[in-house]
């Protein structure tokens, strides 16, 4: 099997190495048939995507909706990279899974308004898929409303009017959404189970997505959290597309 691309932009190790981790579990996969590149750490170098099944983009602490001269130089450089990238995926129709991030990226490059409306705090949602969303491929054997994990300061507020919409939630009306056949971007996380979503709650307690103090209560509570139908969007993924 050709492998996958994992492309990762966490800069703490901890982090970086349970998402990368998570990808494997759920996804079934051997770290041979999960490539990593982590953006954050260096330029992407060029890729030849005839060598790969499909192209995966996890979450990030970066906000694409921010001003660029708010963002680092790390994250200019990671979005243009990415943009770049997606020039080549979305003209290619190329399997591609963005979670979280996914949004941000592949909603901007596509039109979307992409702004702050919209975030939802770390912990459980109750995401409902649409018409689309029971009938595409990605989703089959998810029930029509599922528990999942979701952390984020950005969403999307309207799609373009060539995008499909699969998922939503009360609170955020994008959660899932694809691009022509075969491109993807999920707000929750297909990858995340509660001890990921305690671990992320540690890690990034002074990142801004919650008040810093609310910190061990709201780990507390995700380890109360019991969520398992949001991974098999991503087995479903690695199912479809491996060659």
């Amino acid at each position: 099997m050709l492998p996958f691309l994992l492309l990762a932009s966490r800069a703490e190790d901890a982090a970086a190495e349970d998402e990368y981790a998570a990808y494997l579990r759920y996804g079934g996969l051997e770290e041979r048939e999960l490539l990593r590149i982590r953006l954050e750490a260096g330029p992407l170098p060029p890729l030849d995507l005839s060598q790969f099944s499909g192209v995966i983009v996890g979450g990030s602490p970066f906000t694409s909706s921010d001003p660029p001269e708010h963002k680092s130089p790390v994250q200019n450089r990671v979005e243009r990279e990415l943009s770049t990238l997606l020039d080549q995926l979305v003209d290619r129709d190329f399997p591609f899974l963005g979670a979280c991030y996914g949004v941000g990226t592949l909603g901007t490059h596509q039109g979307a308004v992409i702004d702050r409306t919209y975030g939802e705090q770390l912990g459980a949602v109750e995401v409902e898929l649409t018409e689309a969303g029971l009938q595409d491929p990605v989703l089959q054997g998810m029930p029509p409303t599922f528990t999942a994990l979701t952390g984020h300061k950005e969403a999307c507020t309207e799609l373009p009017p060539h995008a499909v919409l699969l998922a939503r939630s009360e609170s955020c009306p994008v959660h899932m959404f694809r691009i022509r056949t075969n491109l993807y971007a999920t707000q929750f996380h297909p990858e995340l189970d509660a001890d990921g979503l305690a671990t992320r709650i540690d890690i990034y307690r002074h990142a801004g997505y919650f008040p810093p103090e609310s910190a061990e209560e709201l780990m507390a509570a995700a380890r109360r959290f019991t969520v398992t139908e949001p991974m098999t969007v991503l087995k479903n993924f690695v199912a479809r597309y491996a060659r």
